[in-house]
């Protein structure tokens, strides 16, 4: 008779822990009824710890999907209104261009309509540009939330146990 209380047998857990590390058969990681799994073996506890970073991989992988995504918003704010500037840029050129032909042509009325126009492009480019680079500029931090949890988490797993 074997005196190893782990070993397969008559009410142990053997070989179905093996297929089931989680113990869906009643039983705790070391295979014994109502034992308190911290004080399983070593490779249950380096199971358990797998485990658990695993989990928190997982969750950390999700808070940083989570966060990516709101800065990713952001981000395409400030692109489009940097885009609006750009067609109005492309606006002061067109009007201001029509205002110099008319002016350089004759000195009519005309060509001073041109010029307020391609003035007031002026303004809407320069109003859309400032929106645009500090909605730019919100977006650019890293996903500091995400950086404050993985810093906690190494805190953690450098303080002792005992």
């Amino acid at each position: 008779m074997s005196t190893d209380p782990y070993a397969a047998g008559p009410g142990r857990a053997g070989d179905a822990y093996a297929a089931d590390p989680y113990g869906s058969n009643g039983r705790t990681a070391s295979g014994r009824p109502g034992e308190d799994v911290g004080d399983g073996s070593l490779g249950s506890l380096v199971g358990n710890l797998t485990g658990d970073l695993s989990r928190l991989m997982r969750g950390e992988l999700a808070l940083a999907k989570a966060e990516a995504k709101e800065e990713v918003g952001q981000a395409g704010k400030g692109a489009g209104m940097l885009a609006g500037a750009g067609v109005g840029g492309h606006m002061v050129l067109v009007f201001a261009s029509l205002a110099l032909m008319f002016a350089l042509g004759s000195f009519m009325p005309i060509g001073w309509g041109a010029l307020i126009v391609a003035a007031l492009w002026a303004i809407v480019a320069g109003v859309l540009y400032s929106t645009g680079r500090k909605s730019l500029q919100r977006a650019t931090p890293p996903m500091q939330e995400t950086v404050d949890t993985l810093k906690e988490d190494a805190q953690w797993a450098k303080r002792p146990r005992g």
